[in-house]
Order: structure tokens, then C-alpha cells, then sequence
């Protein structure tokens, strides 16, 4: 018979308050306490507590606190990775982030959700999709990016969008629900905002 973790790493159904995935959550809340306590010069220990906490990272990232997370382990930052303030990953599932993605302040990254029938909502059922963010991705403020979605490599998520569905690489996409706007082209190598240029 699957464990809870075990249903909730294959994507099956699973409830959430089972004694070993409560136990974990608690022991993620506590190095992330740790994390958002730190004084903001000590750098070095922010980045030991992430190592700790995160299923896999490189030599360059940064995270400005607070952050918070539900297992820490399910998540893998790539090189120059950096998050701003207040990025929220419920990681029930694997969240996979490749090199030199930015990810603005109030970002939400969701894996897991809940049944839309109450009946079974109320039996405490809820459910992981894994999340996968490209290299060089740029994803604005107050973004949420919901479970199952894939972000394709370069593209730019507009600030305030929400993602339900993959988006491919190469593209600048926004809205609520998140839609591709257009392409990137050489031509924006010109331009570092709208009509202003690189000069």
C-alpha cells in the first residue's frame, strides 16, 4: 500500500496531515524560520540554510527572505538563480528552475491543489502536479504560476499574470489567464523597455 508521500509524488490523491508529511513540513518550517531571521549581512548562512533545505542548487543564487516553502525538497534552482522578496513554492510536487531565471517580489509558484467537488474537497484530498521554469526565464512580480504548467526557455512572464497553462519558450506572455503576447526577436536587443533603447 503507497504512502501519502508516496501518492503525493506520482500525483495521486493524498491527504496532507498524514504523520510523515506533516513531520516534513515542520521541519522545513524551521530552517526557513531560520532563513527570514537572519540579520541581512550574513549572506553565507542564508545560502548554508538553503542548501540544506533545497532538493538541489548551484554555486550562484540568491533568495531574499522572507521565502517560504512546504517541503524544500522538491525544488531545484539552477545557476544564477535569483527570487525576490516574498516567493511562495508549495513544492508537493518537483519544481524544476533552470539557469539565470529572475523571478520578481510576490511571486506564487503552486503545485498542489484540491478537488473541485466539495464532497471529496471536505475528505481532505488534495493533489501535485510538477511546475517546470526554462533557463533564462523572467518572471514578473505578483505572478502565480498554478500546478502542471511549463515555462518554455527566455520567455518573460508579465507582471501580475497568472499561468495555467504552458507557455513556450521565446515569448513575452501576460494576462489572467496568462497568454502569449508575442514573440522575443533580435530586434529587441535593441531595447531595454517598451520605446527606450540600449545606448
Amino acid at each position: 500500500m503507497s504512502s501519502e508521500k508516496e501518492k503525493m509524488l506520482s500525483g495521486k490523491p493524498y491527504k496532507a496531515f498524514g504523520e510523515e508529511l506533516l513531520r516534513e513540513r515542520q521541519q522545513a518550517k524551521e530552517l526557513i524560520y531560520d532563513f527570514n531571521a537572519l540579520r541581512p549581512g550574513q549572506l553565507e548562512q542564508r545560502n548554508e540554510i538553503l542548501k540544506k533545505l533545497l532538493g538541489k542548487t548551484k554555486a550562484n543564487f540568491f533568495v531574499e527572505p522572507p521565502f517560504r516553502c512546504d517541503y524544500g525538497y522538491n525544488i531545484e534552482i539552477g545557476e544564477n538563480f535569483y527570487a525576490n522578496y516574498n516567493l511562495i513554492v508549495l513544492d508537493c510536487a518537483k519544481v524544476s528552475i533552470g539557469d539565470n531565471v529572475l523571478i520578481g517580489p510576490n511571486v506564487a509558484i503552486y503545485t498542489a491543489g484540491h478537488p473541485l467537488h466539495y464532497e471529496i474537497r471536505n475528505q481532505e484530498f488534495e493533489y501535485a502536479f510538477p511546475i517546470l521554469i526554462g533557463n533564462n526565464v523572467w518572471i514578473g512580480g505578483n505572478v502565480v504560476i498554478n500546478p502542471g504548467v511549463s515555462i518554455g526557455e527566455n520567455s518573460v512572464i508579465g507582471a501580475g499574470s497568472v499561468v495555467t497553462k504552458d507557455i513556450p519558450a521565446n515569448v513575452i506572455a501576460v494576462g489572467n489567464p496568462c497568454k502569449v503576447l508575442r514573440e522575443i526577436t533580435d530586434e529587441d536587443k535593441q531595447f531595454y523597455y517598451k520605446d527606450y533603447r540600449m545606448e
